[in-house]
């Protein structure tokens, strides 16, 4: 097995690319390669080769691409999770396991309950940390795909986007048994699967009454049973779960 790197300047055999900075320090100071090295590059958006290290510099490291590779398969349904923030590291293992388990885009929702604000995200720049565990993920995980993790927003303006399409339907709203009176069971939902949709995750102490009502309006409220889940194991679980109901796993 050949390590492999991201490489966004990927697109044809022949290209020289550079990687970008933490790459670059993955190949020379973590797995020590030198140049002649063969490797693989992945462009982040479903192409993957074959490489060479053609160069390796104090501050650059740069790479023949080759051959075009097989790439691991994508989910036939376009999944976006729109994820409540969830507090210190926990929304990390969110990021992570949702480009492992092949979400297409992760949307960062700030809620009633949300421990942090759209402020204290901003100076954080959180969205550039989880789009670098993007990366990661994706490297591990073997996709040849990284899903873009978007700039955080209320809830309020993700229940807009999903009003006007700008999020993908079908919705689905991950709600406790007790939440509403319209709940459905996974074995409620028709087993063809979308094209894409859209599944709502909330926060630690979940969604406000206010917000289940909103959400209602958009989407289908659903519960996976009748125990509490972890707020940053929820969205694996409800994905893995989705995607087996709908025969893509």
């Amino acid at each position: 097995m050949h390590a492999r790197f991201h490489a966004p300047d990927a697109e044809r055999d022949g290209d020289i690319v550079s990687l970008p900075d933490e790459e670059a320090q993955h190949l020379t100071r973590v797995l020590r390669l030198k140049i002649g090295a063969s490797i693989r590059v992945f462009n982040g958006r479903g192409a993957e080769f074959d490489a060479v290290v053609e160069h390796v510099g104090k501050n650059a490291v740069q790479v023949r691409v080759g051959h075009l590779c097989n790439a691991v398969p994508e989910s036939r349904v376009a999944v976006t999770l729109a994820q409540g923030v969830l507090k210190a590291d926990k929304m990390d293992d969110v990021i992570r396991d949702a480009v492992m388990i092949g979400v297409t885009a992760i949307q960062p929702v700030v809620t009633a309950r949300s421990e942090v604000t759209l402020q204290s995200l901003a100076r954080g720049h959180r969205q550039e940390r989880w789009q670098r565990i993007a990366v990661s993920s994706a490297k591990q995980c073997g996709r040849a795909v990284v899903p873009p993790v978007l700039e955080s927003r209320l809830f309020d303006s993700v229940v807009a986007s999903l009003q006007d399409l700008a999020l993908p339907q079908p919705a689905l709203m991950c709600v406790e048994p007790s939440a509403a009176a319209e709940v459905l069971s996974l074995t409620d939902l028709d087993t063809t699967a979308p094209r894409q949709a859209t599944v709502l995750v909330g926060p630690e102490g979940g969604w406000t009454p206010e917000e289940l009502e909103k959400g209602a309006a958009v989407s289908r409220q659903v519960t996976l049973g009748a125990r509490t889940l972890r707020a940053d194991a929820m969205p694996l679980i409800a994905i893995t779960a989705l995607l087996m109901h709908w025969r893509e796993l």
